[in-house]
């Protein structure tokens, strides 16, 4: 019957979650036999095991101490009456002793100290600072103090851990009252130091000492086990010579670090690391103020700065602990001012991740890629860098320094949130991990019961391992995509470039700073940046952040003014919405990208702010990149296909294409596209816009009727080359064919109205830009019909057709519309512009005729040749030209000239040696820089031009675009000229035969 209730007990064993109940049911029986007047092993207690980290660990650790007790000849009774009746003193113990086997060994050690377990003043509040030094300046009186201090020292551990465990202490509490035990623990070594040495040494010289506390002791952030680095500064007493004060406090700080260090019976307490002194290890151990001073100022590197962001005196002299802490805050604070100072700290971040050994990263709580270096690095960066300016973002503390970043606007709500709870998990696992032994350790365990342990101390207990696991995983992805997003933000380095006494300027000095920086109006720059961050609202902090930096990219372009203007007009726009600012502090390039875009010309703004969300696509480089035609076909059908209204419906295709057009413009100016592929871009969103809004025109006019004809848009000029540019109509012809049993003239008068009110549509007044279609090519012009039947087309070429119609259809490219009839085009014209036995010379004489002629006549009154980019000599004209000749001339035998593509055309020119590549290389960089700078004016000016500008300002804006840095206006209009002139030669011998 016994044995039959014994396993019945351990069957329960193993539902509470005991990894050994055979075991567990013996050390109970032993628990129970130690006082048979008073049993402890109760069904409380078992069930108190049962909720602990380990409940195995916890039950040898509990049967430890009461052994201990029993063997030092302490009550049994009362310790056994206390763990039946005291349920916080039960639930405190069993969890101390199920978490740490190193506390479990201390107690079995030091019995009597389960008092402190029962202590009610456990559950609420800890001690501070002073209290901690005080009880830990006790040991100075005893018999041994070193082993008083550990044993003491040991004793606030438990109880510090036994409020962790049990009472719920947040990790960062946690991590703060540690500090404050390694402060007190600092200060009592002092005081053994400085009796040992003087009872020692009698008649040596006094001084005054202060240690300086850095990295997480410093932070007030210390783990349970870790080394605890330290400075020691030292000055003589009044009146007194320096070298003697020096030695005495060599000595005693020697002998702190030996105190704290050192391996006695009673254990040790943790290394004291004094490496992070000026020079190193090489260095001396103790300095003065002004040796420490005269250091920084003149040799630390970037990484002791940002050590000493951490620096706090916690033990010796009070007074010159706080001198030091003042003057090397103030070098501190200037740091982000040193060249490369952002570059510095990314780079040693990644080189402490490079010196992970490879088998460890994976493991790395600190030190790994999402590990606790990543936040504390980012936070770090951000702090130096605002810190110079804003004094509420200097806290030494990982976590309260998060809060005030957030609080400021420097770090998104959601990602401070984020960050701060990703820490406080990886922090508590690390926590954990090194309470069990109380060894320093930052790897995450690979065996199994380790990680069940873990898992279960931080409140995983139905899959612990499993838990815990997806858990740190996932708080670590986030900690590594937050460290990226934020320690490698822009906007920081660009901040960082600004001297710290330009980011506080009072009014005046604001006033000269932005005249140097080329502002025309200051005092209005200066009413625009007033506007933009007064008040004390989380709008107005994001924009204190961005300004310092945005006015320094304003100031990169030809007119800042303008774009300040730009940016005042969308931030007060879009200033409220939620991610807007969010966006230009956070995402990427967006700021930078977004103010180059504003100061660069009209063009982009006029565009933007019609619709001020696109700048939503600036935060991803991906979303700039040029759109599928199918994409741009599907997205405009949808939108028009919303409204049964043809104005409405047009009028969302317009502003489909207006934010097409921004798209372009922003990758342009982004230097993310080419030329070529920027006229390609822009000549597929007409497409897409035309076949959508032609589709709207044929309901329109059909009227739910059948429609009597197919229609189609040949793309003609610039449009049929795939090389629009912003400023180019979209000149083009119609065509259609009646379907079987329609008559002709029902089809024709329906084709007309269907393009009338195509362009009607297209042209009609409001905010998005209106698209021009021009049929001036079609035959006979303006005179002739607007659509024409095929077999219309086909007559009229046939009886009528010039040399100069034949070349106008090398670029003619049938896009819009009914595909089969798009065919059925192509194959009418292409006998005509490639015709078989190549151009005849008297259809040669009259195309040099014709182009004589326009040379002559066509340049605009009082335009200068040389830089009209269209007409003038080596310009796109003559380019262009010369190329047609060529596929007049030649395409009937070489396939690959068989393009309405200026430069396609001419590669396969060269591919068919009819060009030397270097005439090709000659032509193709004056038709690129002549396409490039026509684009450029319309951005610039937001209108198109042909000509260089003779406004130096709008000079300077197109040099820029064109990719010349400031100040190099006129190396790049002599490159113009020297290119078009280079083009011109070339042209003389391959179109004029010279």
């Amino acid at each position: 019957m016994a044995e039959s209730r014994r396993l019945s007990g351990e069957g329960r064993l193993v539902r509470l979650g005991f990894a050994d109940p055979q075991r567990a049911a013996k050390l109970l029986d032993q628990l129970d036999a130690l006082d048979s007047h008073s049993p402890m092993a109760t069904d409380q207690l078992i069930n108190s095991l049962s909720e602990t980290a380990d409940p195995d660990l916890a039950l040898h650790g509990l049967l430890g101490t009461a052994e201990a007790l029993h063997q030092h000849g302490y009550d049994l009774a009362v310790f056994a009456r206390t763990l039946d009746m005291d349920d916080g003193f039960r639930r405190r113990l069993c969890c101390v002793l199920g978490a740490s086997e190193a506390l479990g060994r201390h107690l079995s050690v030091h019995p009597r100290h389960w008092y402190d377990l029962a202590d009610p003043a456990l559950a609420r509040s800890g001690p501070g600072p002073d209290d901690v030094a005080a009880r830990l300046v006790t040991a100075v009186d005893a018999e041994n103090p070193v082993d008083a201090l550990r044993v003491e020292y040991r004793r606030l551990l438990l109880r510090l851990a036994a409020r962790d465990l049990a009472e719920g202490l947040l990790v960062d509490e946690v991590a703060a009252v540690l500090a404050d035990l390694a402060g007190g623990a600092l200060e009592t070594a002092l005081h053994i130091a400085r009796n040992d040495y003087f009872k020692a040494h009698p008649g040596a010289a006094d001084c005054r000492l202060a240690v300086i506390a850095m990295g997480k002791c410093g932070g007030r952030e210390l783990n349970y086990v870790s080394d605890v680095d330290v400075l020691f500064v030292a000055e003589p007493h009044d009146g007194e010579a320096e070298l003697p004060a020096l030695k005495t406090a060599t000595q005693l700080a020697s002998a702190v670090m030996r105190i704290c260090s050192a391996r006695t019976a009673e254990g040790t307490l943790w290394p004291v690391d004094a490496a992070l002194r000026p020079e190193g290890k090489s260095g001396p151990l103790v300095r003065t103020l002004d040796s420490h001073l005269a250091y920084y100022q003149r040799w630390a590197k970037t990484w002791e700065f940002q050590a000493l962001l951490k620096a706090r005196p916690v033990a010796g002299d009070v007074e010159l602990g706080r001198e030091y802490a003042e003057r090397t805050g103030r070098l501190v604070w200037s740091a982000a001012d040193r060249e490369g100072f952002v570059g510095d700290v990314q780079a040693m971040r990644r080189r402490v991740v490079d010196h992970i050994p490879a088998a460890d990263v994976d493991r790395q709580l600190k030190l790994g890629p999402g590990g606790l270096r990543d936040v504390e690095f980012a936070v770090q960066l951000l702090q130096l860098v605002h810190g110079r300016s804003d004094e509420s973002v200097r806290s030494g503390t990982t976590l309260v320094a998060l809060e005030q970043l957030t609080s400021s606007g420097y770090v998104g709500r959601t990602d401070g949130a984020v960050l701060a709870d990703a820490y406080r998990f990886l922090r508590s696992m690390e926590h954990r991990i090194q309470l069990y032994r109380l060894r320093r350790t930052h790897q995450v365990p690979d065996d199994e019961e380790d990680l069940r342990r873990l898992g279960r101390s931080l409140g995983f207990t139905k899959n612990p391992v499993a838990d815990l696991v997806a858990a740190w995983k996932k708080h670590a992805l986030e900690v590594r995509r937050l460290h990226e997003k934020l320690f490698y933000r822009p906007l920081l380095a660009a901040v960082a470039r600004i001297p710290g006494q330009e980011v506080r300027l009072t009014p005046e000095a604001a006033r000269q700073r932005l005249t140097a920086l080329g502002y025309a109006d200051p005092a209005s720059a200066l009413r625009h940046i007033e506007a933009l961050s007064e008040g004390v609202s989380r709008r107005s902090a994001i924009q204190k952040t961005l300004l310092p930096a945005m006015l320094g990219w304003f100031a990169e372009s030809p007119d800042p003014d303008a774009g300040l203007l730009a940016f005042r007009t969308i931030s007060d726009t879009l200033g409220s919405t939620p991610w807007y600012l969010r966006q230009l502090r956070d995402e990427g390039a967006s700021a930078e990208r977004l103010a180059h875009l504003l100061a660069s010309g009209r063009y982009a703004v006029d565009l933007l702010q019609r619709a001020p969300e696109a700048t939503a696509m600036l935060a991803d480089e991906r979303e700039l990149v040029p759109r599928t035609l199918d994409a741009l076909q599907s997205e405009m059908s949808a939108a028009a296909g919303r409204h049964d209204d043809p104005e409405a419906a047009v009028g969302a295709i317009r502003a489909a294409r207006r934010r097409e057009l921004f798209r372009v413009a922003a990758a342009d100016l982004s230097d993310l596209v080419e030329v070529e592929a920027v006229g390609e871009a822009l000549t597929k969103i007409s497409v897409a816009t035309l076949t959508t809004a032609l589709d709207v025109a044929r309901r329109t006019v059909a009227k739910g009727e059948p429609e009597p004809t197919k229609l189609a848009i040949v793309a003609m000029g610039r449009f049929g080359g795939h090389e629009l540019s912003y400023g180019s109509d979209a000149d083009v012809m119609f065509v259609h064919d009646p379907l079987p049993g329609a008559s002709e003239k029902a089809a024709t008068d329906f084709a007309t109205q269907a393009a009338s009110e195509l362009r009607r549509l297209l042209a009609l007044p409001g905010a998005d830009p209106a698209m021009a279609v021009d049929a001036d090519l079609r035959p006979e012009g303006r005179q002739g019909p607007l659509v024409r039947t095929l077999a219309s087309y086909a007559s009229y070429y046939a009886r009528w057709s010039a040399v100069w119609e034949a070349q106008a259809l090398l670029r003619a490219d049938p896009l819009c519309g009914d595909p089969a009839l798009c065919q059925g085009f192509r194959e009418l014209i292409d006998p005509l512009r490639y015709p078989a036995d190549g151009v005849r010379v008297a259809d040669v004489m009259e195309i040099r005729r014709i182009k004589a002629r326009v040379d002559a006549e066509r340049l605009p009154r009082g335009a200068d040749p040389a830089t009209h980019t269209k007409l003038g000599p080596g310009g796109l004209a003559d380019i262009e030209w010369t190329v047609q000749l060529l596929q007049l001339r030649e395409a009937h035998r070489v396939e690959g000239l068989r393009t309405t593509r200026t430069l396609g055309a001419l590669r396969a020119a060269v591919e068919a040696g009819l060009v030397t590549p270097h005439d090709a290389d000659v032509l193709r960089n004056a038709w690129e820089l002549a396409t490039r700078i026509r684009n450029a004016i319309m951005l610039v000016r937001g209108r198109p031009g042909d000509s260089l500008p003779r406004d130096p300002r709008d000079l300077a804006a197109v040099a820029q675009i064109c990719g010349y840095p400031p100040g190099e206006t006129s190396r790049f209009a002599d490159d113009y000229r020297r290119r078009t002139r280079r083009a011109r030669i070339v042209v003389d011998h391959l179109f004029w035969g010279e």
